[in-house]
């Protein structure tokens, strides 16, 4: 339980694929640490967009820096910014 917590406040990279303004998700293709070419083939993953955070300034294609948090089988993205 205690680790689950600090992964959820580790900083996580990737980009930005799709954004659904109106339910508020977004899909981020995470990048992938390791050797060069290690991020081709992952599969974009959706998030729930915390209460608060604008999407206004955020768009496809866009490279963030991102935190999360998880309720149940429910990822919130907490906090993010563009690099």
């Amino acid at each position: 339980l205690i680790g689950s917590a600090a992964l959820a406040q580790q900083a996580l990279t990737g980009t930005v694929t799709q954004i659904d303004r109106i339910h508020r998700t977004v899909a981020i293709k995470q990048t992938q640490a390791g050797t060069v070419g290690a991020n081709t083939g992952g599969a974009a993953e959706e998030f729930k967009v915390q209460d608060g955070l604008s999407l206004d300034t955020l768009h496809a294609g866009d490279k963030v820096t991102f935190s999360t948090s998880q309720a149940g089988a429910v990822k919130t993205i907490t906090k993010f910014q563009p690099q």
